[in-house]
């Protein structure tokens, strides 16, 4: 009989179960990676209570680390003991899209947590091409957040954000937060995070933001003639029409954040974004080529170096048991929380 292990594991949306299934076993080209840290993304809280996954029962988690553990034929660039960050995507590598690089836009992919198990568990097989081992200096929890801040990072290189920039971040969960750093170290002079939430302001001036609002006015007061560069993280229409709102003559405005709404821009809003010729962008995932790109190598030297900080997030570290009863809190916004990660290793 296979090996077993826990898992925390999607059967329906509100239907999470934390069980013992069958442990995977790595094929030609995979690694057994025994998972480390998970941590819990947005989209995840909308997968596991509302939306569904792709196929279900599926167990959820895209944002993780681990040890490798076993390898089978064929498997280059990590080794049994080394520490891996996962990307979550895994390309076709033959589409069009594929075969110029961009790996975030592939037609064809599979991903982790969604369209195949996750690493809401005690293992996960992982292929070889989406092993990133990742240098000494960075831990297992910092190797489950390179996904979020690799994401920021992407987004950021859509725009020309540089030295003197001016800077509006919407949205100050994780991602926001690896936004301000990165507009920071890429030489912003302002950098202005906007959130409801004053916990989450606290954070962001501790990532290095140099304002910080809570009201749309307040933003928009302080905006003067706008920003060069907005970042939009939160995901709801009401910010994506003020991260629009807030654009500069030539300014940039780049949109992460997934609404479940329509999105409208208001009158005044479009007619800004005419008169003064702004930019407006869409970003997707974290990817470049060479795969997973220099988005991930970036973090993980940043994070070596300790130019990135990310210990500050970190609100809660659960083990697996606590999963369903997490993303209920979660959904229901009923606890304060900025980076969660699971530790199959750990207790509740």
């Amino acid at each position: 009989m296979p090996e077993k292990m826990l898992a925390a594991v999607l059967h329906a949306p509100g239907d999470i179960r934390v069980e013992e299934v069958p442990r995977p076993e790595p094929g030609p080209g995979e690694a057994l990676v025994r998972v480390e840290a998970c941590g819990v993304c947005g989209s995840d809280i909308a997968r596991m209570l509302t939306a569904g996954a792709h196929r279900m029962p599926v167990i959820c988690g895209h944002e993780f680390s681990g040890r490798v553990v076993e390898t089978g034929p064929g498997v280059s660039g990590a080794a049994v003991g080394d520490l891996v960050a996962v990307p979550p995507l895994i390309p076709c590598r033959v589409c069009s899209e594929c075969q110029r690089g961009r790996f975030s836009l592939c037609l064809d992919y599979d991903y982790f947590g969604s369209r195949r198990d996750g690493a809401y568990a005690g293992y996960v097989t992982v292929p070889s091409g989406n092993l990133f081992t990742v240098p000494e200096r960075v831990p297992a929890e910092a190797a489950a957040m390179i996904d979020p801040a690799a994401i920021a990072l992407h987004a950021i290189w859509r725009t020309r954000l540089g030295i003197g920039s001016r800077v509006a971040v919407v949205g100050a969960g994780p991602i926001g937060l690896f936004a301000v750093q990165w507009a920071r170290l890429a030489g912003a002079s302002d950098v202005l995070a906007i959130d409801l939430n004053d916990q989450k302001l606290a954070q962001a001036a501790e990532a290095g933001a140099t304002h910080t609002a809570s009201l749309a006015e307040e933003a928009r007061d302080l905006a003067g003639d706008g920003y060069d560069v907005v970042v939009e993280s939160a995901g709801n229409p009401v910010t994506a029409d003020l991260a629009a709102s807030l654009c500069a003559r030539h300014g940039e405005a780049v949109f992460i954040g997934i609404p479940h709404a329509p999105v409208e821009l208001a009158k005044g809003t479009f007619n800004d974004f005419l008169r003064r010729e702004v930019s407006l962008h869409g970003a997707w995932n974290s990817f470049s080529a060479p795969f997973p790109g220099d988005e991930w190598r970036a973090t993980a030297d940043a994070m070596a170096s300790g130019a990135l900080r990310w210990k500050f997030m970190i609100t809660h570290e659960l083990g697996l048991e606590a999963v369903p009863e997490t993303m209920k809190q979660l959904g229901e916004r009923s606890i304060f929380s900025s980076k969660v990660l699971f530790l199959p290793g750990a207790g509740t």
